[in-house]
């Protein structure tokens, strides 16, 4: 590995984490298409790599963070881990099974989708949701015992 690339890597990789601690993207929305465009990844070995990095605790620190401030129902995460665990094996399977051009339509039509959703189609919502205010109480009735 040249130390351009390694510097690549790490210009990746921080940029990826600052944007999941702040908004809670980075794998699909900076690894991906920077591995693509910077390092001349296919989509394949791309979202793989970006799976990996995954798989690695890289996201505790953040995720203590949202933690101290009540804002992670453990509930759900629970919940939705074991569901990503199913998703992300199914959807592994149809994509190594896809050519790589398939893939990179896919993945650009999902962030258009996406983009567009959030830019144009999403409702207003209350300041703080109704579970939230309940997991900041449970938090504080844990520390005040």
């Amino acid at each position: 590995m040249s130390t351009t690339t390694l510097l690549l890597l790490v210009i990746i990789g921080l940029a990826a984490g600052f944007l999941s601690g702040l908004v809670g993207i980075g794998g699909g929305i900076i690894m991906v298409p920077a591995l693509v465009f910077v390092l001349g990844f296919t989509q394949k070995q791309a979202q793989g790599t970006s799976l990996g990095v995954l798989v690695l605790p890289v996201v505790a620190l953040a995720v203590w963070q949202y933690y101290k401030q009540g804002q992670i129902n453990f509930n759900y995460v629970f919940v939705i881990a074991l569901a990503f665990l199913a998703g992300g094996y199914l959807g592994s399977k149809l994509a190594l099974n896809l050519s790589d051009d398939k893939m990179k339509k896919i993945f650009a039509v999902v962030m258009l989708l996406l983009s567009l959703k959030m830019l144009f189609f999403d409702k207003k919502k209350p300041a703080e949701p109704h579970h939230t205010t309940k997991i900041k109480q449970s938090i504080e009735e844990t520390r005040v015992n």
